[in-house]
């Protein structure tokens, strides 16, 4: 496995190594019963699971102990291998999904780790004191279209802070500069790579320069009728 990671510039420890086996083997079993990915073989989640979710965090400087949040957390990606990856920073794992809580919850265990989780939709949650603009970096890959993820995830990121996007090949920044703009932040760089196997991918690096205006996040039903 560290070779693999080699390829990709990663570095890993025997320790770091061992956690994502561990990783690996309970996802596999937990996907029987539980629809979490489509990428079941090891080869594939090392590449398109761990080293995609790792990555980024090799491209842009986070400080030690920087609270995290991952909006849409799904299977752990890709907030469970950069825990693995950095231990020091503190996670919050956001899904509205409550086996996938469970999931989270129970791979935490496994690993040893700690993380907070959240059953909540992260509209509502944005909305919430206890965690709007609280976290120095939100991080999300996700399907979603870049314009409604930063409605989702920049509510989240305190000023100062940063969104960092994990998204492929489509350029969707053009589509986004209204939402970033109107939700207090700006598109400070976009970095285009590619996994060892070839895949494209995009980081798109978004800095929080100003508070979220009061009405954003909207309900969800607003944001897919109406996106910013």
């Amino acid at each position: 496995m560290t070779a693999k990671f080699a390829k990709a510039g990663i570095t890993i420890t025997p320790y770091q190594s061992e956690a994502f086996e561990k990783l690996a083997a309970y996802m596999v079993e937990y996907n029987k019963n539980v629809n979490l990915t489509r990428i079941t073989e090891r080869s594939e989640i090392i590449e398109k699971h761990y080293i995609d979710s790792i990555l980024p965090l090799t491209m842009v400087d986070v400080p030690r102990g920087t609270k995290v949040i991952d909006v849409g957390a799904g299977a752990g990606f890709p907030s469970l291998p950069m825990k693995i990856y950095r231990p020091d920073l503190e996670f919050t794992l956001v899904d509205s999904g409550n086996k996938r809580i469970a999931y989270l919850e129970s791979a935490c265990e496994i690993l040893n780790i700690s993380c907070e989780t959240v059953h909540a939709r992260g509209e509502d949650l944005g909305r919430d004191p206890k965690y709007r603009e609280k976290y120095g970096l939100a991080v999300a890959r996700a399907v979603a279209a870049l314009n409604v993820l930063c409605e989702y995830c920049l509510p989240f990121v305190a000023v100062g802070g940063t969104f960092l996007a994990l998204k492929g090949e489509k350029n969707e920044t053009e589509i986004a500069e209204n939402a970033v703009k109107t939700l207090g932040a700006e598109i400070a760089e976009v970095k285009d790579y590619a996994l060892p196997g070839g895949d494209k991918r995009s980081l798109i690096i978004i800095k929080k320069t100003a508070g979220t205006p009061q009405q954003y996040p909207r309900v969800s039903a607003k944001i897919a009728k109406k996106p910013l």
